[in-house]
């Protein structure tokens, strides 16, 4: 299965949520009890489905069946309505986020989600690397370019030389240079 950029990078983030809910500070299992509530709490949740929906799409969790399990992409809701089984406890979840405008994109998301965490578990470890290793070779050529361009510019990692001694970077120092700079008192 592939799964796409978009899935990739919330698969992870769910996963983790429901990690995070799954137990309390003892080590207790409390993942219906804290689902339950978050179920109570859906429409004060809302707001969350525009930039955390892996937080929202978590009271889902368990809410649909899957009839079928191809789909060649993520379909509106009105389609994907027919391809799972709701369990009656989701119905009114979902009548609730369906007074949102987002809500018909946000529970297309969390059925993707719910897929992935039933029938994609071997698929999303490769695409979370592969993601992992985009963002690492981004930094890396943001560190080549930030070097190229600002080599007179040193962090608390730099080590300068003063009369042929190396010695870590002040930073304290450079920090109060700088203020000195701007005009503020340095503090003694």
């Amino acid at each position: 299965m592939k799964i796409s950029r978009y899935f990739g990078g919330l698969a992870s983030s769910y996963q983790a949520e429901l990690d995070d809910l799954r137990t309390d500070s003892e080590g207790n299992n409390v993942l219906k009890a804290r689902l339950n509530t978050k179920r109570k709490q859906m429409q004060q949740l809302l707001p969350m489905m525009k930039f955390a929906p892996e937080m929202v799409a978590a009271a889902f969790h368990g809410g649909f069946v899957f009839k079928q399990r191809k789909s060649p992409s993520l379909p509106g809701w009105a389609t994907l309505q027919h391809a799972v089984t709701i369990e009656p406890w989701a119905e009114s979840l979902i009548a609730i986020v369906l007074t949102d405008p987002a809500g018909e994109h946000f529970l297309a998301t969390t059925v993707g989600l719910e897929f992935l965490m039933k029938h994609g578990q071997e698929s999303t470890a490769p695409v979370a690397e592969k993601l992992d290793q985009d963002d690492e070779d981004l930094e890396h050529e943001q560190e080549e370019l930030d070097h190229d361009h600002n080599d007179e510019l040193l962090s608390s990692d730099d080590v300068v030389s003063h009369d042929g001694d190396a010695n870590e970077f002040d930073l304290d120092k450079a920090g109060a240079d700088f203020l000195a700079e701007q005009g503020f008192d340095r503090k003694e």
